[in-house]
């Protein structure tokens, strides 16, 4: 494409940079910043002025010649985010321009501030700031600012063995047989499974165990969306399954079905590995799958 003849291109350039004094007050606030310190100056009525000003732009009076410490912290009161940083810009990454009003100030800094994601960003938000390694006296010596500490990621792993009981240990040696092994409460007159030794109602013994059918009916279930190794597919279903003679419910995957045609009342009947493969672990039981029987209703 032609160049347009009626625009001409200039560019303005200062070589070895533009130099210009300071002044008193705003050269006590570079110098403070490279001491890694942020000063305000006080007006005569009582206000912290944050970058100082030589003169009060309420009243147009001369500042007391007091300075005040202020932040390092601060807080967010408007913001415009940057998403494409360009050459001159603070940090290469998207960031926010912000409005910052440091704590002990009564007026607003406007510095960058740089949050792991732009939803982060909001007024009110508390921020620190990120200092340079070599402060020289200058604005940029406060890098950009980030929001303060609201929450820590641990990493938690626990290794643990888990030593199964004598009561459990019998369920478990059914389990292996391809069996499910419960106990009958003498006095309450209920069958519990898996085995347990003694009644959890009443703390009767229960010397005996009871060999159970390995179908059942869901009485609850829930579906998950969440990927688990044990499961068929995503989404599975996580149900509780009362086996025919049981009193108590046990839970269970359900396999073999999809999700959504699941229901309580459903039959259903394990699904056992290979003999060849079982060990004493609940593992030897795939999941329950439906049996075709018509449903159970459930009182």
């Amino acid at each position: 494409m032609p160049s347009d003849p009626l625009v001409a291109q200039h560019v303005l350039e200062f070589p070895g940079g533009y130099t210009r004094t300071t002044g008193p007050v705003i050269g006590r606030f570079l110098s403070e910043l490279r001491g890694r310190r942020i000063v305000g100056a006080r007006t005569a009525e009582g206000r912290v002025l944050v970058p100082p000003l030589e003169y009060d732009p309420a009243t147009g009076e001369p500042v007391t010649g007091e300075y005040v410490e202020v932040g390092p912290a601060g807080t967010v009161t408007t913001w415009a985010w940057v998403h494409e940083p360009l050459d001159g810009h603070p940090v290469d990454r998207p960031f926010a321009w912000a409005l910052i009003k440091l704590d002990g100030a009564d007026t607003a800094l406007v510095h960058a501030v740089c949050p792991e994601h732009p939803k982060a960003m909001e007024a009110g938000m508390r921020v620190w700031p990120v200092w340079r390694d070599q402060p020289s006296g200058h604005i940029t010596d406060i890098s950009y600012f980030v929001p303060e500490v609201t929450k820590i990621v641990s990493n938690v792993r626990s290794e643990y063995r888990l030593q199964a009981g004598g009561a459990l240990r019998v369920f478990l040696e059914g389990v292996r047989r391809g069996v499910f092994l419960g106990g009958r409460c003498d006095q309450c007159d209920k069958v519990y499974v898996p085995y347990r030794a003694a009644c959890p109602a009443c703390g009767n013994a229960i010397p005996d165990t009871l060999e159970l059918p390995d179908t059942g009916t869901i009485t609850t279930f829930a579906i998950n969306n969440l990927p688990d190794p044990r499961a068929p597919q995503v989404p599975f279903v996580s149900a509780y399954i009362l086996l025919d003679g049981a009193d108590v419910p046990m839970i269970a995957l359900i396999g073999d079905v999809p999700a959504h045609e699941v229901r309580q009342g459903m039959r259903v009947k394990a699904v056992w590995v290979p003999e060849s493969e079982r060990t004493a672990s609940m593992a030897n039981i795939r999941w329950f799958a439906p049996t075709g029987e018509p449903d159970v209703e459930l009182s």
